[in-house]
């Protein structure tokens, strides 16, 4: 996954009202973007083991484990991300999260 150059590696003070403008709740929309951090931290997640598992060995001897580079090198670039919860931040206030309420789809179907 590749993060985007806008998104701070940080905590950046938000301003309330910015959430509002797509549901027009503060606590709608911090569901949903907690919503799409865990899914962002799911395939991260995913991303990393799947790179990190062609290192795996199966030696249980703890002396015969040596350091890897690439490895510490591939750890150390997913901890440089920016964390999920700014990423799905940043795509729900650039309006790039498509979300759906039950109580809407019920009177579209209605």
């Amino acid at each position: 996954m590749k993060a985007p150059n806008n998104v701070p590696a940080s905590i950046v003070t938000r301003n309330m009202s910015d959430f509002t403008t797509e549901t027009g709740n503060v606590y709608e929309s911090i569901a949903i973007i907690s919503k799409r951090a865990n899914q962002i931290a799911v395939k991260l997640k995913e991303e990393l083991n799947g790179k990190l598992a062609e290192f795996a060995t199966t030696v249980d001897n703890l002396e015969e484990v040596f350091e890897n580079r690439e490895q510490i090198e591939i750890s150390k670039h997913y901890e440089r991300l920016p964390k999920p919860t700014n990423l799905a931040v940043e795509e729900f206030l650039e309006g790039k999260v498509h979300f759906q309420t039950p109580a809407i789809e019920e009177e579209q179907k209605g």
